[in-house]
């Protein structure tokens, strides 16, 4: 089934965010990932501590995610323009799908590949300036 989830970046200020978000819908996070975490000795210098990314339920199977931008990685923090879609498919072949129609005519940032954390992703802006990632819960080992 395919999940579609507001994703968004912050300058380094994702954990208090959140934080602010959780107080005012309550739940848990379902998932909190920092740099370090998922990247061990490879994560930026000074950066392992920021949130790679975090996920908290705010009802009716809805979820609203983050990530801190880290200048160091390539990305820069642009107030207003800081959040993407993301859209995850049943399997890979829907996303590689989703990414070549969505993207025709953009930029794309990232192509459809497994990455370090596991997940069949990539990241593009459409022609409009949509922001999108698309990934896959279909396992990979492309």
């Amino acid at each position: 089934m395919p999940l579609v989830f507001p994703y968004f970046n912050f300058p380094g200020t994702t954990e208090a965010a959140f934080n602010f978000y959780k107080s005012v819908f309550g739940g848990e996070f379902a998932a909190v990932m920092r740099f370090s975490e998922a990247m061990g000795a490879n994560a930026p210098a000074g950066e392992g501590d920021k949130i790679m990314h975090i996920a908290l339920p705010i009802g009716g199977g809805v979820q609203i995610m983050g990530t801190d931008a880290v200048e160091s990685m390539g990305h820069k923090f642009v107030p207003g323009n800081n959040f993407h879609i993301m859209y995850s498919t049943d399997t890979m072949a829907q996303a590689d799908s989703l990414y070549a129609g969505l993207s025709e005519g953009g930029s794309k940032l990232n192509p459809m590949k497994v990455e370090f954390w596991g997940a069949y992703f990539g990241s593009f802006t459409d022609r409009f300036g949509t922001q999108w990632m698309i990934s896959s819960i279909e396992q990979a080992s492309r």
